[in-house]
């Protein structure tokens, strides 16, 4: 459902036409049952500090658990309308509507609204660009956003306004507002009914930025360019024409020659999508040119050739911490200086970047073997508005690669840099394991089920992408591939992995332990964290290989884990014994479990069924926990803080509950602080009462 999050700038009339339109269907009173005083549970949140890279993890999940779920089997997403609470039915709402939408507002508050790391204005493309043409960058930012707008059929004069996009994302941040957010009329509507000020004006959404921890973090800057990756994948998956904004799947690359078809599936969509492109590039670039770590000189520099790149001849690697001191303007900083204070190489950094590398891959691929890519995809990146590759980059040879700044070639470099890197550094090849860190000279020997079942679903997108595959919202279809050397390691890799969680890693219970010391063997307890990686992963192993034994091996986890660790007055999981204690992180994997169980998991033909594994139960345990731990049962708990119009939190005149919907997430400048809260993701507790 394309809810044309970024046409907003129109007239009244059309303001409203997008925003609210028949809202008032919904009164303001309870559209969800009030549970306040029924609740068995209480739902506190622990912290406030907003964790980039947990938060960014989790609402990927939750984007891939919303939308593409629903409609994977078989829902009409025209039908799904945020003003009819639980319709058409409770799980297609919570997934369609909350899950999704909660997933992609909290995106744009981190890279347009907050201003949680450097500016664009910063990016190595935009400066390249100042450069050349003699301009300040800022006037080369805003003459960039006319014509990405031009290529998307997009009015320049709608645009948003003060806006801080951004090239790369810090660490960590407070997500309080930092003053009165602006909730103001802007357009009127229908019985009462308006569209605020800060959905057109960014500028009182900002966080305050002496709460920032300003450290550029892989898994951090990783976590948004995986949200970033996936939702300008989806944008820009198609055409749309300009006279009636439909969607076109299209036939060519040359498709937009016509006036009357332009980029993006639609317009709104194609905006944001042409952005969040635009932002990655610069990222990658940044990436490329600054971050990687050179062990042998024992200092940041640049990242060479991805195909040449040999770890055996010294290693270049993202180090899992770099302060920035900030310098330049106050309103749109740079990085005056980048100090690296810890040169680890952490497996959770290292696939949380290769997974949107992985991504962004497959939408920027122009290699001429390749005959998956969508069309679109090819228009997009055909020079205009976005750079083509150089043709020795994109031919079967890759002996005569050159060093290029446009989003294929520099992203290629950097994802084959953590591809090998991983391999070099992470891979205990005695064991058949992914252990957690290198300290840039010896390889470490604790294993972390959580992420070693989460690198093999990196490794399974990057498979897929340097073999050509569909990936994004397409990344369980089959297709035949181009069997690259590189994709044949990655499975031989994710066979190895998915084995030794089987054999080195399961317990008689039927759950795994959360952690392996190689030499000593399995440690830590039986952790709900652990399971879901490992569920991941062997569903991860399963779609890549087609080997049923890990389809096997993650059902009965499943069932275990269902068996074991739900609590049935909670309807939460333990996430340890005796307590039930959620961060994003957790949060966020326990959506893609359902997903994955719902998608692949589920009883079927043949199998022993298991009533956990009933597609109606994992439904209802899909609602429930989305009911107890990420809505909570007040508006003072749960995990999601706040929420706006796309979940239902409509705007009205005299509306002195800030709670329209009547559900348990307030409006954004009523949640949790003197001005406020963004609508992110928060630790919690849960208690029985």
């Amino acid at each position: 459902m394309k809810m044309k999050p970024f046409n907003t700038m129109a007239t009244a009339a059309l303001a409203m036409s997008l925003f609210l339109a028949g809202c008032s269907e919904n009164t303001g009173g309870n559209s969800k049952d009030n549970k306040e005083t029924a609740s068995p549970v209480s739902v506190k949140p622990t912290d406030y500090t907003f964790d980039t890279a947990g938060n960014m993890f989790a609402y990927a999940e939750f984007e891939l658990s919303g939308e593409p779920l629903v409609e994977g089997l078989g829902l009409d997403l025209d039908i799904l309308d945020p003003k009819k609470v639980d319709q058409p039915a409770k799980f297609d709402y919570t997934a369609g509507i909350e899950a999704y939408e909660y997933s992609e507002e909290a995106m744009y508050e981190v890279v347009e609204k907050s201003g949680l790391g450097l500016h664009l204005m910063n990016g190595p493309v935009i400066q390249k660009m100042a450069q050349k043409e003699n301009k300040k960058p800022e006037e080369v930012l805003g003459e960039r956003c006319y014509k990405l707008a031009d290529s998307v059929g997009y009015p320049q004069e709608e645009i948003f306004s003060n806006m801080y996009p951004t090239m790369i994302e810090y660490a960590s941040g407070d997500p309080h507002y930092a003053q009165k957010v602006a909730t103001g009329e802007y357009a009127p509507g229908e019985d009462g009914a308006y569209v605020p000020e800060y959905q057109v004006n960014f500028e009182s959404l900002r966080w305050d930025r002496s709460r920032m921890e300003k450290v550029l973090s892989p898994a951090a800057y990783g976590g948004t360019f995986l949200k970033q990756a996936l939702w300008a994948g989806d944008f820009m998956g198609g055409f749309h024409t300009v006279d009636k904004d439909e969607e076109l799947a299209g036939e060519t690359m040359k498709d937009d020659a016509d006036k009357n078809i332009r980029l993006g599936v639609s317009s709104a969509d194609g905006m944001q999508g042409v952005i969040l492109t635009e932002e990655i590039w610069n990222k990658i670039n940044y990436i490329h040119q600054s971050l990687f770590y050179q062990s042998a000189k024992e200092q940041l520099g640049k990242a060479g050739l991805g195909s040449e790149y040999d770890p055996a001849k010294g290693l270049v690697y993202l180090p899992h911490a770099t302060e920035v001191t900030e310098g330049g303007n106050e309103a749109a900083p740079n990085a005056e200086s980048l100090n690296v204070t810890d040169k680890r190489s952490v497996l959770n950094d290292q696939w949380m970047m290769l997974w949107p590398s992985a991504e962004f891959f497959g939408m920027t691929d122009q290699r001429a073997d390749n005959k998956n890519t969508p069309p679109s995809f090819r228009a997009l990146f055909d020079g205009e508005p976005f750079a083509a590759a150089p043709k020795e980059n994109t031919d079967s040879d890759p002996k005569n690669d050159v060093l290029s700044d446009d989003a294929f070639s520099a992203n290629r470099d950097v994802m084959l840099h953590i591809f090998k890197n991983l391999d070099a550094m992470h891979f205990n090849n005695n064991k058949g394991t992914f252990v957690t860190e290198h300290d840039g000279v010896t390889q470490g020997n604790k294993v972390d089920v959580f992420e070693a079942g989460y690198t093999i679903e990196s490794l399974r997108i990057f498979q897929r992408a340097i073999d050509g595959l569909p990936v994004g919202y397409a990344s369980g279809e089959a297709a035949k591939g181009l069997e690259t050397e590189e994709g044949k390691r990655a499975l031989e890799l994710i066979r190895k992995q998915a084995d030794f969680i089987m054999t080195e890693m399961t317990n008689e219970s039927g759950l795994v332990s959360e952690s392996y010391t190689i030499g000593k063997g399995k440690e830590g307890s039986e952790t709900l964290k652990a399971q879901l990686g490992a569920i991941r992963g062997l569903n991860a192993a399963f779609l890549a290989t087609g080997d049923e034994k890990y389809r096997d091996a993650a059902r009965k986890l499943y069932a275990a884990m269902d068996e074991k660790l739900w609590d049935k007055k909670a309807n939460a999981y333990e996430t340890a014994k005796g307590e039930m204690k959620y961060d994003p992180e957790t949060a966020g994997a326990v959506a893609a479990v359902y997903r994955v169980a719902l998608n692949n998991l589920s009883n079927a033909s043949g199998d022993d069924a298991v009533k956990s594994l009933d597609k109606e139960t994992i439904v209802s345990r899909y609602t429930d926990f989305f009911d107890t731990v990420i809505d909570g049962p007040t508006l003072e708990e749960g995990m999601q803080t706040s929420e706006f119009w796309d979940t239902g939190d409509f705007y009205k005149k005299g509306d002195k509950t800030q709670n329209t919907d009547g559900d348990n997430v307030p409006q954004i400048q009523a949640g949790h602080g003197k001005y406020g809260i963004s609508p992110v993701l928060v630790p919690v507790e849960v208690k029985k009462k």
